[in-house]
């Protein structure tokens, strides 16, 4: 717990915050702002939506306090990407970032060294500079900027969060950590601010996120506040497995005994148990944290936002959705998402509107009374009319592309062209994408093709960012 405070107290004091006295010159109160971030959790996984005996009654208050989206998509089947589009509120081709930040070696046993880890993609690419993120923005609107958990936008100093708006970090930089070393494939990789921290090896990562997440919120003072958290669970564990004579094995999710003993008796298969254990250890971290916003009377004042990164990896399947993470398919692309803000949305509601991630930006900025950054072109919409049932999605397409992969989604059809299948689907009555409508409608299928590479154009034509952009 020392190590803990001491952490919060050096992030904050030497982040420059801003002084009491500019605070006490805003108008009326802003809402806090509560955003979370699962790591590969399926599109049917959680308990709310009745299809799998998960246990998330923390969620499932949550949905039940707020409004519950089905059509809700993430911008890249994967995490880096999708999550750079969180904090830039623009296309992982217009921001830069539209590939994986990861070092490939470990695909083949390799064990970095610290040297040779210096040096590794994961330590020198990550989010350009130049990019505005949601903490710039939320910050130079007088917010309290905290981010805990996974990062990944970069482990350089000038990529972490502290260099992007935040005033506290404690997380890991990187796609992944074990969850109890904190080890990525052998290289430590828990930040304290802008350094790296064995403080707390051997802890459960989950419980410390909900520890930092609680402190966070408890040491405020009159200032609106705006949390990150971003857990890695459930996630499989970044580190090789303890196959000796297979260097390239993998540990899966890992989870505590505690609640992998709820689905001991259960009707869950034995090697889905502890993924399932690891999203009910991180629905009871979410419940502390919401508990202690309850208690400390900011309940009515904070909206919050729940969703996950990218499509189920295949532990917990997408069924009826096809696909999972890494495919252009529903499954990959489709995710379940959760927000409750008291008195501004009904409680109780499900909406099938079609609304992304690149909406988090622009309604986030509006709730804090932010002004958006000069100059930067956002992708998406202010949603909160959307969200209290109030308006239409003015949504009405959506673009992805995933390593040669392409799919369009305009209104209820939606265009997939792999290398493994292409189609046409109408989501409205087919969202398992099973019946290919392209010898049918010929005509929405060119005209999906032909819109597709009209945005492909025009990501083309936007002003370059890195790392990956050829310029």
């Amino acid at each position: 717990m020392r190590a803990a405070l001491a952490c919060l107290f050096l992030c904050l004091t030497s982040a420059g915050l801003p002084q009491p006295s500019a605070l006490a010159a805003e108008p009326a109160r802003r809402p806090n702002i509560l955003l979370i971030v699962s790591d590969d959790q399926g599109w049917t996984d959680l308990g709310c939506i009745g299809q799998k005996p998960i246990k998330t009654p923390h969620l499932d208050r949550l949905a039940a306090e707020g409004v519950r989206l089905t059509n809700f998509y993430v911008t890249w089947p994967a995490c880096t990407p999708s999550r750079g589009s969180i904090l830039t509120g623009r296309h992982p081709l217009r921001n830069g970032l539209y590939d994986m930040v990861r070092n490939d070696l470990v695909n083949y046993g390799h064990r970095y060294t610290p040297e040779e880890y210096a040096t590794s993609p994961e330590m020198t690419l990550g989010l350009d500079v130049r990019e505005k993120t949601l903490g710039d923005v939320l910050k130079a609107a007088g917010y309290r900027m905290g981010m805990v958990g996974k990062w990944d936008m970069g482990q350089a100093r000038r990529f972490l969060p502290l260099a992007r708006g935040f005033d506290f970090f404690y997380g890991h930089g990187n796609n992944g950590i074990d969850y109890y070393t904190h080890e990525r494939y052998g290289i430590h990789s828990m930040f304290c601010g802008n350094e790296r921290t064995k403080a707390d090896q051997g802890i459960y990562a989950t419980d410390l996120f909900e520890r930092e997440a609680v402190q966070f919120i408890r040491s405020g003072g009159g200032e609106p506040w705006f949390l990150y958290m971003c857990f890695n669970a459930p996630h499989g564990a970044s580190s090789f497995g303890p196959d000796a004579d297979n260097p390239r094995s993998r540990a899966g999710v890992q989870a505590p005994e505690k609640f992998l003993a709820m689905y001991a008796d259960s009707s869950v298969p034995e090697k889905l148990r502890p993924y399932y254990a690891a999203v009910t250890c991180m629905d009871e971290a979410i419940g502390r944290v919401l508990k202690t916003i309850r208690d400390l009377g900011q309940e009515s004042s904070t909206l919050v936002i729940f969703h996950t990164d990218n499509g189920g990896s295949g532990n917990g399947g997408n069924a009826p959705l096809a696909g999972g993470k890494s495919t252009l398919w529903e499954g990959g692309l489709r995710v379940p998402c959760l927000a409750r803000w008291p008195g501004q949305i009904p409680a109780g509601r499900v909406s099938d509107e079609f609304l992304t991630t690149l909406e988090l930006f622009p309604t986030l900025a509006a709730a804090a009374g932010a002004k958006p950054p000069e100059g930067v072109i956002l992708d998406g919409y202010d949603m909160l009319r959307v969200l209290q049932g109030k308006a239409a999605s003015p949504r009405r397409e959506m673009f992805w592309e995933f390593r040669g992969q392409k799919a369009a989604r305009i209104g209820s059809y939606k265009w997939i062209d792999s290398a493994k299948a292409k189609g046409l689907f109408d989501l409205a009555s087919d969202p398992g994408e099973t019946h290919d409508l392209t010898a049918a409608r010929p005509d929405i299928a060119a005209d999906m093709q032909t819109r597709w590479a009209a945005w492909r154009k025009e990501m083309d034509a936007a002003e370059p960012r890195g790392p990956f952009r050829d310029y």
